[in-house]
């Protein structure tokens, strides 16, 4: 295959940044999407440029490292993670816009590397459980109903990947933020902190910059993971039920 690509460069987060365009060929359709970027930095590094940065890690759908909006979809044409979008989802001949995520909470550092430590605030704002549990207990010491335990695996899924935020056109995180609330408050581990948690997590989520969401449900369609949208309703309920408990004290 032999394609055109389009990718943001941009020397650091104080520069301008502008589309450049590069032809690639003899790219095997078998090939990754960062199989296929790297072929492309091979090119630029024995032609003198500079490398294309870009994020990544396990290469394997897991880390949410690989944070590319490729023409014009989180992720690209599939619904996956960059990693695993391979070149036979494009056609030869065919023109690819790069970008990174565009959000104003994420800022971009170089190229198509972004700052998502955003998100690692919010989760440090509550996404844990701070009570001592010492060892790992015994698997059915404590009994969780099997309807509460899928709720909780389908939530705990999120990878804090940061596609729901390049998706929403508000540039939300409600998506992110709801599935670490969900994935703990069904949990009777994290029954204690259930309240403080949603009303923490929700006040850091605002304060990092992410606009505000009106369930146009872009988020949900573009997470590699499927977490639903109406996790983020049962997240409002919760922040509800959390306000007017605090308001009663």
């Amino acid at each position: 295959m032999k394609l055109t690509l389009r990718v943001w460069r941009q020397k650091n987060a104080d520069a301008e940044g502008a589309m450049s365009t590069y032809e690639v060929d003899d790219i095997s359709p078998d090939m990754s999407f960062l199989e296929m970027l790297d072929v492309l930095n091979e090119q630029l590094i024995l032609s003198g440029e500079e490398p294309v940065a870009f994020d990544h890690d396990c290469r394997e759908g897991i880390c949410g490292a690989c944070s590319l909006v490729i023409n014009g979809d989180a992720h690209g044409p599939e619904r996956t993670t960059t990693c695993q979008l391979h070149m036979r989802s494009f056609r030869d001949g065919d023109t690819i816009d790069i970008e990174p995520w565009r959000a104003s909470a994420f800022p971009v550092v170089k190229d198509l590397v972004v700052d998502r430590s955003a998100f690692d605030r919010i989760i440090q704002a509550g996404g844990y459980i701070t009570a001592p549990t010492g060892s790992a207990p015994e698997a059915h010491a404590t009994a969780v109903p099997k309807a509460d335990a899928d709720f909780a695996f389908e939530h705990a899924e999120c990878i804090g990947c940061g596609a729901c935020v390049a998706a929403c056109p508000n540039g939300a995180a409600m998506l992110f933020a709801s599935a670490k609330v969900n994935h703990l408050n069904v949990l009777p581990q994290g029954a204690p902190e259930r309240e403080t948690r949603v009303l923490d997590m929700v006040a850091q989520m605002d304060a990092e910059g992410f606009g505000g969401c009106t369930l146009t449900g872009e988020c949900a369609t573009a997470c590699p993971k499927g977490i639903p949208l109406f996790s983020i309703t049962n997240m409002n309920k919760e922040w509800l039920r959390a306000t007017r408990k605090a308001g009663k004290r």
